[in-house]
């Protein structure tokens, strides 16, 4: 079905993005999944051709833009590049609402031109290796002292870890203020205290560096809070839905792409003296697969229009999440199936993308807290 989300403008810059992969990313993607972490040069050269920074003013050397459609696009030649590896997706969908919409001007000025440009990688801190899904479970504690938090506690599986100059830490301010005894501290590089565990070893999206980080008494100057004190959990509730979308433009594009891969294989691929795509069982799993990767593409599409209304719901963005994540999952493991034996082996785009995708349905929200979050929009 055609689409009508974008304009020329979105055209040309699609354009401009997968020339960037194509040239500086696709032929060095496989020694970073050896190296299990992108190097920072590539953050800067992203920067420079304009994939970072959408939404960050222009006095701040952002795009200005507040359109999500320049994320989705990121986002959608990434995945069809196959470069699992790049953090850019979580620097643009996931923390730029929290720098631009909940930072003071001193900390916009302090932050926001080297967030645009790639110098100043960023990540987020939730969860914690006895809490994943149940934020209100979180342990890290801020104890204020004069014009200082300390922060003491550990997370765990945080995306770009390694290289992040900027972690927002989700903390514990008030133990006896329920859901709203939570705030977001900004901590820096080389803040006294904070330290960094290893490299998680993953099953795929090898090349994202994912890590461990440590707060043994970390003083985070109070000119470093995030929104409102006591807040932290209203702030991610409300960034939750972008972040959400952000995943189901993500398994929508690599489901077509793998896709698109699998046909082209089964129209080449020999078996019994024809190609393996004119034996019916092959047809009628691609024609049903085809179906509903087009079917979640209408649906993630009508989000975005959603959400650059400040419309979408958290109920919609967990609809999206929960089912083209799913639906990515079941297209790479038929596709992989069409395969046979090469679909097991790792020089084949369809093991890794197998690999890669597996996680969609378990960071950002599970796919059980997606269904739990519909289900209590309808009431029950």
């Amino acid at each position: 079905m055609k689409r009508e989300l974008f304009e020329a403008e979105h055209d040309l810059f699609r354009a401009s993005v997968a020339e960037f992969l194509r040239r500086e990313v696709v032929p060095h993607h496989a020694r970073w999944e050896e190296d299990g972490i992108v190097p920072r040069e590539i953050w800067t050269a992203a920067g420079r051709v304009g994939l970072l920074g959408h939404g960050v003013p222009e006095e701040y050397g952002g795009t200005g833009l507040h359109d999500f459609r320049h994320n989705a696009i990121v986002n959608e030649e990434i995945c069809r590049a196959h470069a699992s590896g790049l953090g850019i997706t979580l620097q643009n969908d996931v923390m730029a609402p929290y720098l631009v919409g909940l930072t003071t001007e001193e900390q916009k000025a302090r932050w926001l031109p080297g967030f645009a440009s790639g110098e100043l990688i960023t990540a987020i801190a939730m969860t914690e290796p006895g809490t994943g899904s149940d934020l209100q479970g979180i342990r890290t504690s801020a104890v204020r002292d004069g014009d200082t938090w300390v922060v003491n506690g550990a997370k765990t599986f945080i995306t770009n870890g390694i290289n992040a100059d900027l972690v927002v830490v989700v903390c514990r301010t008030d133990p006896e203020a329920g859901a709203r005894g939570f705030s977001l501290l900004a901590v820096e590089r080389g803040t006294a205290g904070f330290e960094r565990g290893r490299n998680l070893d993953k099953v795929g999206m090898r090349a994202q560096d994912t890590a461990e980080l440590s707060f043994r008494d970390v003083r985070v100057p109070a000119a470093n809070l995030i929104g409102q004190e006591g807040q932290g959990l209203i702030h991610l509730l409300q960034n939750l839905p972008q972040e959400r979308l952000s995943i189901a433009t993500c398994a929508v594009a690599s489901a077509e792409a793998m896709l698109e891969h699998t046909i082209a294989y089964c129209k080449e691929r020999t078996a019994f003296g024809r190609p393996i795509g004119k034996f019916q069982n092959t047809r009628f799993v691609l024609a049903e697969l085809a179906t509903e990767v087009d079917i979640a593409r209408t649906y993630v599409d009508r989000g975005i229009q959603l959400l650059n209304r400040g419309e979408l719901t958290a109920e919609d963005a967990a609809k999206a999440k929960w089912w083209t994540t799913e639906l990515c999952n079941r297209v790479m493991d038929r596709c992989l199936q069409l395969h046979g034996g090469y679909g097991y082996m790792m020089e084949y785009p369809v093991a890794r993308a197998w690999q890669d995708s597996r996680v969609q349905t378990i960071y950002g929200g599970t796919t059980e807290i997606m269904k739990e979050i519909v289900g209590r929009g309808l009431g029950l």
